[in-house]
């Protein structure tokens, strides 16, 4: 099972018949052929397999987590897959990322939504842990869901991930994470989250090692 669902999200990717100067691929999700530019010299501007695990499930549980109206914020959104698709599927997106990052993402995500959703996608700097009640101040950002994909991997700013996730989740937001397992020290990060989040799992691939979890916090899972 977990191969065939495997082979049919990665039916999801094409690659454009004839290389040109510039580097892209493309995707097939919420009835729409997505092309993302992507930049190989750099981890987050390359589409990575927990996005395209995080858009299929988005797309196939369409009626059980309704994005129609919902707001919803993307963090480490990279090339934008995750946030252009749940903006095809009706969700007022604010997608984050570095300052570095901000011009590929908003290219991608103008390039994929313009006339084609509900509302706009919105991109922000997000660097985590940083000026965060500044640009996000409790009392006025409220989300409905937090989507990351492939946020934990090998580098320092795992406690600042953990504040940033503690910082913009109130307790009716629902963190969507789909995780690559890696190396024991991102690993840790798990029990880390567990602090705070309730967390169940929704998927798992053991082929592409990614688990896709479903959090909220401590004791709201059940309410």
């Amino acid at each position: 099972e977990d191969e065939q669902i495997v082979a049919e999200i990665m039916k999801r990717r094409f690659f454009p018949a004839l290389i040109t100067h510039k580097a892209w691929e493309g995707f097939h999700f919420a009835g729409h052929e997505i092309r993302i530019t992507e930049a190989t010299d750099c981890y987050g501007a390359v589409v990575w397999p927990s996005a395209l695990v995080l858009c299929y499930f988005l797309e196939t549980n369409s009626k059980q987590y309704n994005l129609v109206d919902k707001n919803v914020i993307e963090i480490g959104a990279g090339t934008g897959l995750v946030s252009i698709v749940a903006s095809l599927l009706g969700a007022l997106v604010t997608a984050t990322d570095l300052p570095e990052l901000l011009g590929n993402l908003q290219h991608n995500i103008h390039q994929n939504t313009k006339l084609k959703c509900k509302h706009q996608p919105r991109v922000k700097e997000l660097s985590w842990g940083i000026d965060l009640e500044k640009n996000f101040p409790r009392s006025s950002c409220h989300f409905d869901y937090i989507m990351a994909a492939d946020v934990v991997y090998h580098h320092p700013f795992l406690d600042e991930l953990l504040l940033t996730f503690d910082h913009l989740c109130k307790n009716d937001t629902v963190i969507l994470w789909a995780m690559k397992f890696r190396l024991d020290k991102e690993n840790q990060f798990v029990g880390r989250f567990q602090t705070l989040f309730d967390l169940e799992v929704i998927s798992n691939f053991p082929s592409l090692n990614i688990t896709l979890y479903k959090a909220m916090r401590r004791g709201r899972m059940k309410a």
